[in-house]
């Protein structure tokens, strides 16, 4: 039971992403502040010889969280246990979880904002007594049983911290925000998992990649596997500025990284809605999107971009946004 709420099967184009993982502190490109904390953390944690605090990692998906979990366990020294909210229904499953784990390991925990309640409930005294209380037997013959838990470190991961419950939010010490990434951080993501991919490009070709990927690692390593298999087939198969352009130009991903769902969230908000302010559900309705993906996937970068507004009355796309559309 436990091997299916643990290490849950990767999702498509995961398991590439994982090869291109940095493993140290060291290797992590972005994101200083966070990584600097982090370091001192835990090195005050490895000198007290103590577990890590209960860690909370947020910000939009592709930034870091998963790499940043599994170094943590790495830099302890300890073993990597992962799974994710939506898979910890039954306070049974958490029980399993914990049970097994040995003094400081690390337990990761993905999309912890969509843990069931009960779930939820249960963990609270596992993360600041070490002990879990579960029922044994049902009816007037259910016997509460205390087990007693080694000391261990969650590492939370969410990209909506505002659906944390107040009570969960508390239980970690240490909370860090991802940023996007700037261009120059990316372009050094892209020459290295270029190079462990055994991809020839030139500094033009990481900058037209780097450019185009939202600001975000997953992003980046993702076109540049593209462009890789673009240049492969016609273009000698090496990556120059030139053919890295005309690659993401055939995959559709603009100059400013903009996909087709981008364009078509702005051009609805333009021509449907005139310009906003349009509610999130109309506005998914409208494209046929889930709305989670929308806010979860597309809505962050365009904000950042400077492109979309999120008012109370709802979502407004800005003037630059319009005559990018435009221009296309």
């Amino acid at each position: 039971m436990t091997d299916d709420i643990l290490n849950p099967l990767p999702e498509e184009g995961d398991e590439a992403e994982v090869g291109l993982r940095p493993h140290s502190l060291e290797e992590f490109v972005g994101q200083m502040p966070v990584v600097d904390e982090l370091r001192l953390f835990i090195t005050a944690a490895k000198q007290r010889g103590e577990p890590l605090d209960h860690l909370l990692l947020f910000g939009p998906p592709g930034l870091g969280k998963t790499t940043l979990a599994t170094i943590v366990a790495q830099e302890m020294g300890t073993r990597f246990h992962q799974t994710s909210g939506p898979v910890l229904e039954r306070k049974d499953d958490l029980a399993a979880i914990l049970t097994t784990l040995e003094e400081g390991d690390v337990l990761f925990v993905d999309e912890i904002h969509r843990l069931a309640r009960v779930v939820e409930e249960c963990l609270y005294p596992a993360l600041e007594d070490w002990r879990i209380d579960i029922m044994l037997g049902e009816g007037p013959h259910a016997n509460s049983v205390r087990l007693h838990l080694k000391p261990f470190t969650l590492v939370g991961a969410t990209t909506r911290p505002g659906m944390l419950s107040g009570p969960l939010r508390t239980r970690f010490g240490i909370t860090e925000r991802l940023a996007f990434y700037g261009a120059e951080e990316i372009e050094r993501i892209v020459e290295r998992s270029a190079r462990i991919l055994g991809v020839g490009i030139d500094t033009r070709g990481a900058h037209e990649i780097a450019r185009r990927a939202r600001g975000t690692p997953r992003v980046a390593n993702r076109l540049l596997r593209r462009v890789r298999d673009f240049a492969q087939v016609h273009r000698d198969n090496f990556v120059t500025g030139g053919v890295a352009c005309e690659a993401l130009e055939a995959f559709d991903v603009d100059e400013m990284g903009l996909d087709l769902l981008d364009r078509t969230y702005l051009a609805t908000v333009m021509q449907k809605f005139g310009g906003g302010p349009v509610g999130l559900k109309t506005l998914a309705v409208a494209i046929g999107e889930d709305p989670d993906t929308l806010e979860d996937v597309v809505e962050p970068y365009l904000i950042q971009i400077g492109f979309l507004n999120r008012t109370p009355q709802g979502r407004v796309v800005s003037a630059s946004a319009a005559k990018h559309v435009r221009g296309k």
